[in-house]
């Protein structure tokens, strides 16, 4: 009953159980004190490029800036087009901002506070794949600037996942809706609740329509472009810088990938099972430490999701058997629509809560995370 709790109040936290409030980007004055990335008091989780520590660069989903400032206001800075954030002050419920004008880089996250200390917490709710979007920094009241922040939490999580993981089309109750950057939200998705619920942070390496070897209705053989070709850099589809996995080591590793190998009637599944082998090599090199668990989502039918699970528990079983006793299993309930569908068939708000409900526990435990 404890790690319920926590997790209602975690969704309670950030809104889940009220509608987000979309707040328009707005070109306004930069009076005030302008507060730049660089500012070593500003915390950042996620995969993000600072080759130029003013203009950090990010495309996952789930990417955190947070702060604590001092102040009766806060504006937040950032790339125009950059896209949807959520952002949350003072811990209170969650509102969505937008960065969707070609001019305009400023928005308005809080006014009329009382004067002293407050929090910030910005999350990427979308992917930014066709957005390259930066963060620019902070504008406070003239004269304020940011205060030493607490500390974050100890706890870390990696989500490795697709379309599910991203939380694609969670804001939409119509299954037929096509994808829309306005209905994707993975703040509202199981990798947030779950995080929040724990008391961690966590990172989402995550992209819809992406595989183990085939992408979404990729040919048989297996796709070019697949998760083991991108898991290794800074930014989705980017080569150009390769990630430095010293700078974020989970406790424990979440993938939940083959949903889009087996989505569509073209797939084999031998070449599938090689290359999740090879993938969970990669990861394990990369985290010699860390606990992995291998997860199926709650998207396939019957026929595919039983291949998946067979799959996955042969490779559980093999690389338990080969002396890597912290590799697990774990698998959603598939939905069935009576918790509705969001955009394109994918899982609704309720259904991210009845998975985060079903992973919470399970990582609870596995993990000691009293």
């Amino acid at each position: 009953m404890r790690h319920i709790t926590k997790l209602l109040v975690a969704m309670m936290a950030i809104g889940l159980f009220l509608p987000s409030v979309s707040v328009a980007s707005t070109t306004l004055p930069l009076s005030g004190s302008v507060i730049k990335p660089s500012d070593p008091k500003i915390q950042y989780i996620g995969r993000i490029n600072f080759t130029n520590p003013d203009r950090p660069a990010f495309n996952f989903p789930g990417i955190e800036i947070r702060a604590a400032f001092e102040g009766t206001s806060l504006k937040m800075l950032a790339r125009p087009m950059s896209g949807f954030f959520m952002a949350q002050v003072d811990g209170h419920k969650a509102f969505k901002v937008s960065f969707n004008a070609e001019k305009d880089s400023v928005v308005n996250i809080a006014t009329a506070l009382q004067a002293g200390r407050h929090t910030i917490r910005i999350a990427y709710a979308i992917e930014g794949l066709n957005r390259h979007p930066e963060f620019w920094g902070f504008i406070l009241d003239d004269g304020c600037g940011l205060l030493e922040p607490s500390p974050l939490p100890n706890r870390r999580i990696e989500f490795i996942g697709n379309s599910i993981t991203c939380a694609y089309g969670v804001e939409s109750t119509n299954a037929p809706d096509p994808f829309e950057e306005e209905t994707e939200n993975h703040f509202y998705g199981y990798a947030t609740l779950v995080s929040d619920a724990l008391n961690a942070q966590h990172t989402s390496i995550s992209r819809s329509g992406i595989g183990i070897y085939r992408n979404y209705d990729g040919p048989k053989e297996g796709s070019p472009d697949p998760m083991p070709w991108q898991y290794e850099y800074t930014l989705f589809n980017d080569h150009s810088q390769a990630w430095d996995f010293s700078r974020y080591t989970p406790d424990v590793v979440c993938i939940n990938l083959g949903t889009n190998d087996f989505s569509t009637n073209n797939y084999d599944k031998h070449l599938y099972e090689q290359g999740y082998r090879r993938f969970l090599t990669t990861v394990r090199n990369k985290y010699p430490t860390a606990k992995i668990v291998l997860i199926t989502g709650p998207m396939l039918g019957e026929k595919e999701n039983s291949i998946q699970q067979k799959i996955l528990d042969r490779i559980h079983s093999d690389f338990q058997k080969n002396g890597d006793k912290e590799i697990y299993r774990f698998d959603f309930t598939p939905q069935t629509g009576a918790l509705g569908y969001g955009a394109s068939w994918h899982p609704s708000l309720q259904q991210h809560q009845r998975m985060a409900s079903e992973l919470t526990p399970y990582l609870q435990d596995l993990m000691n995370w009293q």
